[in-house]
């Protein structure tokens, strides 16, 4: 898994993805910081952390489009594939590599928080809320991105798809509202990414809601080696 983990960070950094993703993360968090914390004059970051869930929506489609949808593309997957390494560590590494690029994206509020403390007084219990937060999301974004890299050769079609099914993710609560089918409504509000985040970012927290995001990037990843597998033996 570690060799596949360094494949990987080195591949984001030589295509171009991980400057893409790095920069994109920095510019709609810096403006949202700028907004929502620098032109009210509060030290609450959570506005900031709850508008971003709509810009990680298309951001971590970009960075998972390439990961098996590439491999496929350049017939490298057979190698890999064949390779005296299991399927689970090539997936895992392959997601681990996406997540560590996500927590250094991630980690740019700590600068923010530099930012808050020259003027005012940071309340870490509150931030470190918001950043756990977005972390676990992301933890269940990059595995549903990944899935999806393994369904198909092309980079673009990944990304399309990918950002289709997180933002569907995103509008489930205004689905729920307009589904007149009761069980079908608690169905999609239990299940719903936006408002377990919301929760999370406002300082409720909630163990649920974590086991919730943990146990999502769990099921996508096996889902994701159970495709390598029908692969490999197809």
């Amino acid at each position: 898994m570690g060799a596949i983990f360094r494949r990987e960070m080195g591949a984001f950094f030589t295509s171009g993805i991980a400057y893409v993703f790095l920069a994109g993360f920095a510019l709609f968090s810096g403006l949202f910081f700028s907004l929502s914390v620098v032109g009210s004059g509060m030290a609450d970051m959570s506005p900031m952390f709850g508008s971003m869930f709509l810009i990680v929506v298309f951001l971590i489609p970009i960075l998972t489009m390439r990961l098996l949808s590439e491999e496929k593309k350049n017939r490298t997957d057979q190698g890999l594939l064949t390779a005296p390494v299991s399927l689970t560590s090539i997936v895992l590494g392959k997601y681990f590599a996406a997540l560590a690029l996500f927590i250094i994206a991630e980690s740019v509020v700590f600068i923010y928080s530099i930012i808050i403390a020259l003027c005012g007084q940071v309340v870490w219990s509150t931030l470190l809320g918001n950043y756990f937060a977005m972390l676990f999301l992301g933890a269940a974004f990059i595995a549903i991105g990944l899935f999806i890299s393994s369904l198909t050769e092309n980079q673009m079609a990944s990304a399309v798809i990918g950002i289709f099914v997180l933002f569907m993710l995103y509008l489930m609560d205004s689905l729920a509202a307009n589904i007149p089918v009761e069980f079908i409504q608690k169905a999609l509000v239990a299940a719903s990414f936006y408002s377990r985040y919301v929760e999370l970012t406002r300082g409720v927290f909630d163990l649920s809601t974590v086991v919730y995001f943990i146990s999502i990037a769990v099921l996508f990843n096996f889902f994701t080696v159970r495709v390598l597998d029908k692969r490999r033996w197809a």
